[in-house]
């Protein structure tokens, strides 16, 4: 694992307790803000997953 994916997974989480923070304390701004580190972190994510797929082809194609 990609050390992007386990970077975006910390960000989608730290994004989930503020966006429940911001609805708690009714705060449109934290909750925003909550929303958008999630996005950051799948595309953190997805970034380092990518990665992974393309690592693991070069090490096919040195096979062959």
């Amino acid at each position: 694992m990609d050390k992007e994916s386990v970077k975006g997974a910390a960000q989608k989480a730290k994004g989930q307790v503020e966006e429940v923070a911001g609805k708690i304390l009714d705060d449109k701004g934290l909750e925003l803000k909550g929303k958008a580190d999630q996005l950051g972190g799948i595309v953190r994510d997805a970034v380092g997953t990518a990665k992974d797929a393309i690592k693991d082809a070069v090490k096919e194609a040195k096979k062959i």
